[in-house]
């Protein structure tokens, strides 16, 4: 499924730049919807952001953790940024495409890595959309009322945490933020995180 990048819907939800100025601007703080993850016929979920830096691996393993000792489930989320020459049609289907199937072999790999740390029975969702990332993940929040906890792992890098650490959890939103923010350090050993969830 692809959507038109003017109506902000996900490229493909399947079962199972400055981003600090741009999560002020996007959507406004007082209109984000009440959480309903605990009302009947809702569930928790922990929102994960999907891509190939190392700190995923963290925020994945404790938010399985944490459903496992509670309840809930992962909602994966994977941010197609837009790339320069957009403006030309056929480059631009073809990045869509090219980072869809990227995404996908994400979300398997995060899932094969649940099944080997032994948190097969942990539900998980996968959404694919397309924008600036922080906005996305505002939108996905905003949309979604079962997200209750954005969970981001830290990078050990010493030039900081990461970008979505820095202006998520550290930046000019952090005190305005609609749901909790839980940060996973990334010197964590698996059994840490585990014994921390």
């Amino acid at each position: 499924m692809v959507s038109d990048p003017e109506r902000r819907t996900p490229i493909a939800h399947l079962p199972c730049c400055d981003a600090e100025n741009h999560v002020a601007a996007s959507v406004p703080m007082t209109s984000f919807k009440q959480r309903r993850s605990f009302e009947a016929g809702h569930a928790r979920k922990f929102l994960l952001i999907v891509d190939e830096s190392q700190e995923v691996d963290n925020a994945l393993y404790y938010a399985a953790s944490r459903i496992l000792h509670s309840s809930g489930l992962i909602l994966m989320l994977y941010v197609i940024e837009p790339q320069q020459f957009q403006h030309w049609v056929g480059v631009r289907q073809v990045q869509l495409e090219e980072e869809t199937n990227k995404a996908k072999a994400l979300f398997r790999l995060f899932r094969r890595k649940l099944n080997l740390a032994g948190f097969e029975s942990i539900p998980c969702e996968e959404v694919i959309r397309e924008g600036i990332k922080s906005e996305e993940i505002m939108r996905t929040i905003n949309e979604d009322e079962d997200v209750a906890i954005l969970v981001l792992g830290a990078a050990t890098d010493p030039q900081g945490p990461g970008p979505l650490v820095s202006s998520l959890a550290a930046g000019k939103a952090a005190g305005t933020f609609p749901i909790p923010i839980t940060i996973v350090p990334g010197n964590l050993a698996l059994e840490d995180i585990v014994a921390l969830a």
